[in-house]
């Protein structure tokens, strides 16, 4: 190659390297690559043996192509040498430019390296430039930017068919190739990672689309109600979009459910329990309100969903109707609370709505007086003498109203009607109930119960609570009468009771006993019915017992 053929030799070599140079960044794929790269060197620049090591993303280096014999690419292809020992190798021997060659003079040391290497057979060199089978040579292929790029690999060579050491053209060439050869194969590595990111995102796409048609399906057929509601700003709450069970639970249709938000549907005394649900995780029993008027009971459950990673935000409402359960409900809680016979509320009620009229504070004064405490927390009701003197004292908003909203509940004092109004407790005790048991039987009992307190319930006024306390025993709260309004209403109530009753197809009568007790704070409810109940006995005593019951 140094005699006057040599010019030739180059020419052949260059449309060599032309044409490997173009295969190379023509292959389909990496792997492609790789091995199009160990396959020129073999046909296009006169070596018998060549090897791509790639560089792993741990950094050590793996054989990933192998040309020139396959049984030694049986042997070390997959293999893999650690970064360490391959950087030893680069840092030793002769620097040929960006070329690493280590004769067989100093290669010895690297026998028992990981590095993967084959063996090949040869005589001892007859003279100084012949190729030793024990000479190394490296060509590194950096990432484009120059040798001081990011190392992408090694390409190995060995026996130079012409048995000499490469002299400047032969280096040249292998330089100039291994840096084709970086560029081939980061355009490689950028095509399948630009395919791989397709494929990806493909994938994520149908994904996408399949989970968007299953929370659609999920949504659209939903066996209970869902809806997707704005989240935020000036529409927050407003109805996005229904699924048909909400639409016929309320039986509205979804172009008229977007008009709405839930707090537009709402039962009005519902409406501060449906503010109380929070966003995320929210539950809420509560009423909403249908086309035709009526409510219907739900339990509410709140979820938040995102548009995209950083899209906007919408509220997933997912509503269960629960009428029934609720209905079941109210039913146990009115068995719990009232009579089975006569649907009166029971005993517990009674006291229950009893106590709640009454605090621990006991009454003091005169009906209509300013309680003393009251006056010491400058309760609006007391005037101050100071006031008519001109002293224009602020008066403190309802200082102790700002703990105390209960409105306290006072009696008339004194047997005379002094105009004062209260609770009175109205005891009403059958006279000759007894008898009609005896003598025809508990059917006809429980008719008369049932009657009398019909006749009870249609003697008072809405709002008053007539209870059985039981037996033959009822009790009237009516609130706000005088002295003279409870008297007259007892009398009103004996002359309903004391008309004849049709039980079991015969006409019976009962009498009745009224005691008038009041209600007010510092007064237990066992109290209250105690003083009702002594007050009955003592009208009961004072009236004739031929007078106490009507027939």
């Amino acid at each position: 190659m140094e005699t006057e053929s040599e010019p030739y030799v180059r020419l052949a070599t260059l449309r060599q390297l032309h044409q490997v140079m173009a295969d190379m960044n023509t292959a389909r794929s990496l792997a492609d690559t790789l091995q199009t790269v160990a396959d020129g060197v073999v046909t296009g620049l006169g070596y018998e043996l060549a090897c791509v090591n790639l560089v792993r993303p741990d950094g050590d280096l793996v054989v990933a192509a192998f040309s020139g014999n396959p049984a030694a690419e049986a042997l070390i292809t997959g293999r893999v040498g650690s970064r360490e020992s391959w950087d030893r190798r680069l840092a030793m021997g002769e620097r040929w430019g960006d070329l690493v060659f280590i004769p067989h003079t100093e290669g010895w040391v690297l026998d028992d390296d990981d590095v993967p290497q084959w063996y090949t057979d040869g005589p001892a060199p007859r003279f100084e430039d012949e190729w030793h089978p024990s000479d190394r040579l490296f060509a590194p292929m950096y990432a484009p930017g120059g040798s001081s790029g990011e190392l992408l690999g090694v390409l190995s060579v060995d026996r130079p068919r012409n048995g000499r050491r490469p002299g400047a053209w032969g280096r040249e060439a292998l330089q100039v190739y291994a840096f084709q050869a970086a560029i081939a194969i980061s355009n490689a590595r950028l095509r399948a990672n630009m395919q791989r990111a397709l494929v990806r995102l493909e994938r994520e796409q149908q994904a996408l689309r399949a989970s968007e048609e299953s929370f659609r399906q999920a949504f659209e057929y939903a066996p209970s109600g869902m809806a997707i509601a704005e989240m935020g700003g000036d529409q927050h709450g407003r109805i996005l979009r229904t699924n048909d069970a909400l639409c016929r639970l309320l039986g509205r249709p979804a172009s008229a459910m977007r008009r709405y938000s839930f707090s537009d549907l709402v039962h009005p005394e519902d409406i501060g329990t449906l503010l109380r649900t929070s966003a995320e995780g929210g539950r809420a029993e509560l009423r909403l309100a249908r086309r035709d008027g009526s409510y219907v009971w739900v339990s509410l459950r709140n979820s938040v969903v995102a548009d995209a990673a950083d899209g906007p935000r919408f509220l997933l409402t997912h509503v269960e109707d629960i009428e029934e359960r609720k209905r079941r409900e109210l039913h146990l809680a009115h068995r719990a609370s009232h009579d089975s016979l006569t649907g009166l509320p029971n005993s517990a009620e009674l006291r229950a709505r009893l106590s709640a009229r009454l605090c621990s504070r006991p009454q003091s004064g005169h009906p209509g007086e300013p309680d003393p405490l009251d006056a010491a927390y400058g309760h609006p009701a007391y005037d101050t003498a100071d006031a008519a003197h001109g002293f224009d004292f602020a008066p403190v908003p309802q200082a102790y109203d700002a703990y105390d909203h209960h409105v306290h509940t006072i009696a008339p004092e004194g047997e005379r009607d002094d105009g004062a109004k209260g609770l009175a407790v109205l005891f009403c005790d059958l006279d000759g109930f007894k008898s009609i048991n005896d003598r025809f039987g508990h059917n006809a009992g429980d008719a008369v119960l049932i009657e009398v307190a019909r006749r009870l319930s249609n003697g008072v006024r809405d709002g008053d609570t007539v209870a059985r306390l039981g037996g033959d025993e009822f009790v009237i709260l009516a609130d706000g009468l005088g002295r003279a309004d409870a008297q007259d209403l007892a009398v009103r109530l004996r002359n309903e009771i004391i008309q004849p009753i049709r039980a079991e197809g015969r006409a019976v009568r009962v009498g009745a006993s009224f005691g008038i007790g009041w209600a007010h704070c510092g007064m237990t409810a066992d109290e209250v019915l105690k003083s009702a109940d002594e007050r009955m006995y003592v009208e009961k005593r004072s009236r004739p017992k031929q007078h106490r019951r009507a027939g």
